[in-house]
């Protein structure tokens, strides 16, 4: 798991059942309706914005994000090198037979091996880019509106709550119980909202910047590739990808190639 998420999932939740546990009973901050209304409320308003298919992606999503690591773009400039090496020893057929886990990367090496122009390239990798971001833009959008519509179910059942409360004028002692039950609801939304939703949106978001960077790499490279299909040309456009300090020397690069 990306341990900066852990750290924040477990430091978040942490301090909050601490607060919780050191200034005063636990058992008073479970209430099974009011979870009913912010829970509920929350995913039948989900479901009525997006697609059943559209939430089920995002929760895949969202696992698949916090559980792999992040990919490190000088392995991708790395290896858009050795792609240009082969190519220029065997010829841009030879990357038709290159094994590699990203279908973007093997739709580059199979346009190029097929011979494409350099617009054709420009086009289709623009398009891919294009479109993988309106994805990933709806996955996070379903996180951002269940972080919007959290804390409204919650001031929702603390509404219901006051109304009951008001029932109970008659009975002066159960006015306090009654009010901590009612505002139950409202710390229900807003912790749902600030400490899983707005963190899961936030992530995916920088997920998305990382793979955006990680395709351009791919995509720039593979039109050094056509255009002069020199590894030094390569490697000089790929490496602004890097911070400074962080670049490994060309030469480096070649001997772990």
């Amino acid at each position: 798991m990306d341990l900066a998420s852990l750290i924040g999932i477990i430091s978040g939740i942490g301090l909050i059942v601490s607060a919780i546990i050191l200034g005063g009973d636990m058992h008073h901050f479970f209430n099974v309706p009011g979870v009913m209304i912010v829970m509920g409320g929350t995913m039948a308003a989900t479901l009525l914005t997006f697609q059943f298919r559209d939430v089920l992606n995002a929760f895949k999503s969202a696992y698949f994000v916090f559980s792999s690591p992040k990919q490190d773009p000088q392995e991708l400039i790395n290896t858009m090198i050795k792609l240009g090496t082969i190519s220029r020893r065997k010829g841009l057929l030879s990357l038709m037979d290159v094994k590699t886990n990203s279908p973007f990367l093997k739709r580059v090496c199979t346009l190029i091996a097929d011979a494409a122009d350099e617009e054709t390239l420009r086009s289709a990798m623009r398009t891919e880019i294009e479109s993988m971001q309106m994805r990933h833009y709806i996955v996070q959008d379903v996180f951002r509106k269940m972080a919007m519509y959290a804390p409204s179910f919650g001031m929702l059942g603390t509404l219901i709550g006051l109304i009951q409360m008001l029932s109970l004028l008659a009975s002066p002692e159960n006015l306090g119980p009654a009010m901590a039950i009612a505002l139950l609801t409202t710390f229900y939304g807003t912790l749902l909202s600030t400490v899983i939703f707005l963190p899961i949106a936030g992530k995916l978001k920088s997920r998305t910047v990382a793979e955006v960077m990680n395709f351009e790499i791919i995509y720039q490279g593979a039109v050094s590739i056509l255009q002069d299909n020199n590894p030094l040309s390569v490697y000089e456009k790929l490496s602004s990808f890097v911070p400074a300090k962080k670049r490994k020397p060309l030469q480096k690069m070649r001997r772990s190639a």
